[in-house]
């Protein structure tokens, strides 16, 4: 294993427990990352809590959600969820799916989900809704077989992130920071968007505002900062 490697497959345990920490993920969800030197494959940990995910857990896959070597451990049902999205996006390298409860009811009401507030400019504008009986009625309402996740990854298209209709949301970016970034800023935005709708009719960022805004919170040093500090808040701090 390269030095690079060890190094991804330690963030990725710690996006685990900093999206857990953050109220991102529960008992339920998962985070993913693209393998540095072979882009047909990726990382996600075994079955298991994300708040309980150590480097042991860690399985890899092929982009068709098999692991290479299952080692004994039960896979998470929706590992090609992420396989998915890393087919159809190749600039993407973390995947994070989440039923956040701040989140969930922009997935059952018809109420988009906007930036109202500059950081969360990077979801990108009103973020989609994937409704999996459009294309296959009455489902498990799980994405666990090849035909919906793709449907899903058109679904998210170039974009961050994408609701799934009564269920949660799956977001994307160019690195785990990012990705993270993107989940906390979704959950905040949530809350906040509902709190100002109770008070009124919000005020939302504009296109020019979104697309100018998120590309500098995607720089290396807004990332940095916030990374260092949601490390910290997980227990983290000095490693």
């Amino acid at each position: 294993m390269t030095r690079d490697l060890h190094a991804l497959l330690g963030d990725l345990v710690i996006a685990n427990r900093i999206l857990a920490h953050e109220g991102v993920l529960d008992d339920f969800g998962h985070v993913a990352v693209r393998h540095p030197e072979r882009p047909d494959r990726f990382f996600v940990s075994r079955s298991r809590s994300p708040e309980l995910v150590s480097r042991d857990d860690l399985l890899e896959f092929t982009l068709d959600g098999v692991p290479v070597d299952p080692k004994g451990l039960r896979p998470y049902l929706e590992s090609v969820l992420h396989a998915r999205i890393f087919a159809a996006r190749p600039d993407v390298q973390a995947t994070v799916h989440h039923h956040c409860p701040a989140v969930l009811p922009y997935t059952v009401v018809d109420v988009p989900l906007r930036p109202v507030f500059h950081m969360a400019s990077v979801l990108g504008g009103p973020v989609p809704v994937w409704d999996s009986r459009d294309e296959f009625g009455d489902t498990n309402m799980l994405i666990d077989d090849v035909p919906r996740a793709d449907s899903l990854a058109r679904a998210l298209g170039d974009g961050t992130s994408v609701l799934l209709r009564n269920h949660g949301a799956s977001c994307a970016a160019y690195s785990l920071p990012a990705v993270v970034f993107v989940c906390v800023r979704m959950k905040d935005n949530a809350e906040l968007q509902t709190r100002a709708m109770a008070m009124g009719t919000p005020r939302y960022l504009t296109e020019g505002e979104t697309r100018l805004t998120s590309e500098m919170l995607m720089g290396e040093r807004p990332l940095d900062r916030a990374w260092a500090y949601w490390r910290a808040r997980a227990g983290f701090s000095g490693i």
